[in-house]
């Protein structure tokens, strides 16, 4: 059992009924975690790994610090190093996956530095499908709509966030006009913490997240990134290390965002914010996450439950994220859950972890 694992807390609070929500009444949160909540994998790594993509119970991608990737084919019992070749120098801060074959990862920086690879063969081998050129841009995350449509963003250029899209799976981009992308606050940037400072939801809407202005903002997309509209959030920001770190959508209304100040000496006030109408206003969590929060995903089939985590712990909603309560005292940087099942998290030495639900 992993260190500071409160596996019997989260078992427990996730067979609790939530509340009544939009004529759902009584719908349980979840029906449990089979075990004992999260159990750590071995993965022979010790990189950090911010980047993760759940397919199934059985299926899961992690990328990392030092051009690492990994993939599991048995719930984690064993993994392989399927890292691209030549990538030793590269962050890996994201990777989508379509199945156990085909994922596409994001490495961050300045310059060449941000770089896009793709695998057909389950990283056996690996195609780069994008260099960026232009050393003002800098890559955060990535988010594809469907196993063809997807986005990448980078910290503004020339004053606005820059969006690069592909409609062939990952195998070539082009930026997009910034006609449609509002100004960007001095200061302003992503976070690319947890790979879900981009996140999608449903054939054309998306929302990117931002920190380091005066405050804590969310864009919205409704037509793949052509054209945006930005709300503020109650998340604090106004300083380079405070934001909105990671979002999550259940449907193109219903939003989670999570975030805080990652210094860890630096406390983290409402981390939390939930919003009911595609991120056109925002609502501060009643009872938000204890400190720092950066990664965030919705439980399967379910209307109002949802984990967040971060390096202090995992924290529990079962109201829609107007509530939080701390379920376990592990160091993660983010969080994915699958249709069939199971929630995994990642983060630094090579922590991977999975929780099967009942």
């Amino acid at each position: 059992m992993a260190a500071g694992l409160a596996g019997a807390a989260l078992a427990l609070a996730l067979t609790v009924p939530a509340e009544a929500d939009e004529g759902t009444a009584g719908e349980p949160a979840a029906a449990g975690v089979a075990g004992r909540g999260w159990q750590l994998t071995h993965t022979g790594a010790d990189a950090r790994f911010r980047g993760l993509a759940a397919v199934s119970r059985s299926v899961a991608w992690a990328a990392g610090s030092r051009g690492t990737v990994l993939r599991t084919t048995d719930g984690g019992s064993t993994w392989r190093n399927v890292s691209p070749a030549g990538a030793g120098e590269l962050e890996f801060r994201d990777v989508e996956a379509f199945d156990a074959r085909r994922a596409v990862v994001l490495a961050i920086g300045e310059g060449e530095a941000s770089r896009v690879f793709r695998t057909e063969d389950g990283g056996a081998t690996w195609t780069e499908s994008f260099r960026n050129t232009d050393p003002r841009a800098f890559y955060d995350c990535m988010t594809f709509f469907d196993h063809r449509h997807g986005l990448a963003m980078s910290d503004p250029v020339d004053g606005r966030y820059r969006i690069l899209s592909t409609r062939d799976g990952g195998r070539s981009w082009e930026v997009l006009p910034s006609d449609g992308m509002p100004a960007a606050l001095p200061g302003e940037a992503g976070f690319a913490a947890s790979g879900q400072c981009l996140v999608s939801s449903g054939a054309k809407d998306v929302w990117l997240a931002t920190g380091g202005g005066a405050t804590g903002r969310v864009l919205h997309s409704a037509d793949r990134g052509l054209t945006w509209t930005a709300t503020e959030t109650t998340i604090p920001a106004g300083e380079g290390a405070k934001g909105v770190f990671g979002l999550a959508f259940r449907d193109r209304r219903h939003g989670i965002a999570v975030g805080g100040d990652y210094r860890k000496d630096q406390p983290s006030p409402q981390a939390a914010a939930v919003t009911g109408d595609g991120a056109r206003t925002w609502t501060a969590s009643a009872t938000p996450p204890p400190s720092y929060r950066s990664g965030v995903a919705w439980l399967p089939h379910t209307r109002s439950a949802a984990l967040a985590v971060g390096p202090t712990g995992t924290d529990l909603t079962t109201d829609g994220g107007r509530t939080w309560r701390t379920v376990d005292t592990g160091s993660y940087d983010t969080v994915d859950c699958t249709a069939d099942g199971a929630c995994w998290v990642s983060g630094e030495k090579g922590r991977v972890a999975r929780a099967l639900l009942r």
